[in-house]
């Protein structure tokens, strides 16, 4: 089975630039994605989308493959996953005929990965009927008691609303239905999903639960300090 491990890294990044190849315990931040996916037996091959020259040198000295170069048109502040990954495989099968039938997204600024997860993940996609399976957490905050806001001179809403609970708002929390947020660790897609659903997760998508303490996107220099902390604390992967 051909697996591919596809890193999106672009440059522009407005809140923390350069994040993708800032330091973290002396390696750049995109390298702990290259390794995740080098290390894990299953994958066939890494690349890396990317914009950016240097993202593009570090990616190649740590290891990936990097066979094209990103459009900007698909490098800005709200590009979607799903034409970068459109890109990368219609690139990929017109330029070397080369189509895997699992993709792998590895978010560099979620690089808090167990050894082994990988893998797991890869082996539950192969076993079950699903279109693909995505990292989930148990989410911090219910969102049974959450609402939205249309007019700040009219009543809210609930943002849910759950079958025969009439105020699920008022209800304690430990009645309500746990709930799981969904983490930039990782994605295992089927090809076919992107290309002929294009969808980035189709309708059956699979679970794969974690810990809450693996739950860090870096978005500012106080979470390269949290990411260091965890990293350190338990078998993740790290150089």
């Amino acid at each position: 089975m051909e697996i591919l491990a596809i890193i999106p890294a672009r440059g522009g990044s407005k809140g923390l630039p350069n994040k993708n190849i800032l330091p973290l315990m002396g390696h750049p931040l995109i390298a702990y994605s290259i390794k995740a996916a080098l290390d894990a037996r299953s994958i066939t091959r890494v690349i890396v989308s990317t914009d950016s020259s240097d993202i593009a040198d570090i990616a190649r000295q740590y290891g990936a493959e990097v066979p094209f170069m990103r459009p900007a048109e698909y490098a800005q502040d709200l590009s979607r996953d799903l034409e970068v990954f459109v890109h990368a495989l219609e690139w990929l099968n017109t330029n070397e005929g080369y189509c895997p039938d699992l993709v792998v997204q590895l978010r560099p600024t979620s690089p808090v990965r167990p050894n082994g997860l990988i893998d797991e993940a890869i082996e539950l996609m192969t076993q079950a009927s699903a279109d693909s399976l995505r990292v989930v957490t148990p989410s911090p905050i219910t969102p049974y008691k959450m609402w939205t806001i249309a007019d700040l001179n009219q009543p809210m809403q609930p943002l849910l609303y759950l079958e025969k609970v009439p105020e699920p708002f008022n209800e304690p929390r430990q009645e309500l239905p746990q709930t799981y947020w969904q983490i930039g660790t990782l994605d295992v897609i089927k090809t076919d999903t992107i290309l002929q659903q294009q969808s980035m997760s189709g309708i059956r998508i699979l679970p794969y639960v974690v810990a809450n303490e693996i739950a860090i996107d870096i978005d500012d220099l106080g979470s390269f300090m949290k990411v260091e902390a965890v990293i350190n604390s338990g078998n993740y992967v790290r150089f």
